[in-house]
């Protein structure tokens, strides 16, 4: 059942990108150009989404809930730990957002689209991926 419920939240959030447009580069290069052509359509995307998610999440913290729906209880979140591998993990999503205008979410739906772009940045997100397991191995 949790298979399944993740499933279709994936599948809900990959449909809200592609109706909301959000798979396409030049829309989101669009609102990251702030002092040209700026294009506020992925604010209001972001925005309606938190607008939907706030009241949820505000009833379930207020109720004092450890478990999701399904009953499994959540992990505990850690305290945020600010350190040089985040701001340079962070740093390196940014820039590659900002010159490709794709981050992982709508890099797999743009995938479906067979474009040899989407397939280059698909293989050099795996290829992250991998370096970063490879390199948090080392002792």
């Amino acid at each position: 059942m949790l298979i399944l419920i993740a499933l279709l939240s994936g599948a809900l959030f990959g449909l809200g990108l592609v109706v909301s447009g959000m798979i396409n580069p030049v829309k989101v290069q669009g609102f990251l150009n702030l002092f040209g052509d700026w294009d506020p359509s992925l604010a209001l995307v972001m925005g309606g989404a938190l607008a939907v998610f706030a009241p949820g999440y505000w009833l379930w913290r207020r109720q004092g809930r450890r478990h999701c729906v399904l009953g499994t209880e959540l992990p505990r979140v850690p305290a945020p730990l600010i350190d040089k591998r985040l701001i340079a993990g962070s740093a390196l999503f940014g820039i590659g957002w900002g010159l490709a205008g794709i981050c992982p979410g709508p890099a797999l739906g743009l995938g479906a689209s067979l474009q040899w772009q989407a397939g280059l940045f698909i293989a050099a997100m795996v290829a992250g991926f991998w370096l970063v397991g490879h390199f948090n191995k080392r002792p």
